[in-house]
């Protein structure tokens, strides 16, 4: 397995390993309807009795797999994983940025930089007079951002946060999502690749973060 700075002609394709239960699901249009269906009929099965619930479970899939696609998602795994009947709701997207989507930034510690900036200014474009101060509530001014080393991949900028719910995307859920990404140069280009985890799991979110940065770690370039 080459590090990252072994590499003087760009890497023919990426390598990540997930845990068991970790269902992928096609991106791909073509692909796409018959992975939901597979991811519902294993969510459900032996459940007869909630196909409202399915079909939402199932519309949800379809709207995010469409966005995952749209900002150039190659991978998307959606945690099955359960601890007794408690679910371990969880997701990682892997995209890949096109050159317009994406600053012209080449070096972890400028990205870093110019995305603490630009968290400064959504935060200053919020800030009002009789803000909450309360610590439980999600503030991406409040995110965590550093540059760490992945034992393969190289540097990459990883960023922590909480944001709002979404109700109406999350199945009624009114749980803050935890989202962690890593922002990873690929090896002899001006190409990013992240990796996108999130969870609602918010009482388990450092729990849940633990396995993230595991997974992140086991990135590596071919």
């Amino acid at each position: 397995m080459k590090n990252a700075s072994e590499f003087t002609s760009p890497p023919s394709d990426y390598n990540v390993i997930v845990p068991d239960g970790w269902f992928q699901l096609p991106l791909a249009p073509e692909h796409r309807d018959r992975g939901i269906m597979a991811l519902a009929d294993q969510q459900f099965r032996g459940v007869d009795n909630a196909p409202h619930i399915k079909k939402q479970f199932m519309r949800e899939l379809q709207r995010r797999a469409k966005d995952a696609y749209n900002v150039g998602g190659t991978e998307l795994y959606i945690s099955t994983l359960t601890v007794g009947q408690l679910p371990l709701s969880s997701s990682l997207l892997i995209s890949i940025p096109g050159p317009d989507e994406w600053p012209k930034i080449a070096d972890p510690y400028d990205l870093a930089e110019h995305l603490a900036s630009k968290s400064t200014t959504s935060s200053e474009d919020r800030e009002k007079p009789d803000a909450s101060d309360d610590p439980d509530e999600p503030d991406e001014s409040r995110a965590e951002l550093d540059v760490v080393t992945l034992a393969a991949a190289g540097k990459a900028v990883r960023q922590r946060r909480r944001e709002s719910p979404d109700p109406s995307s999350q199945l009624g859920s009114t749980l803050p999502n935890t989202l962690v990404t890593y922002y990873v140069p690929i090896p002899a280009t001006k190409s990013w690749l992240l990796l996108n985890f999130s969870t609602p799991m918010d009482p388990l979110a450092d729990k849940m973060v633990e396995l993230f940065d595991v997974v992140a770690g086991t990135l590596h370039w071919d």
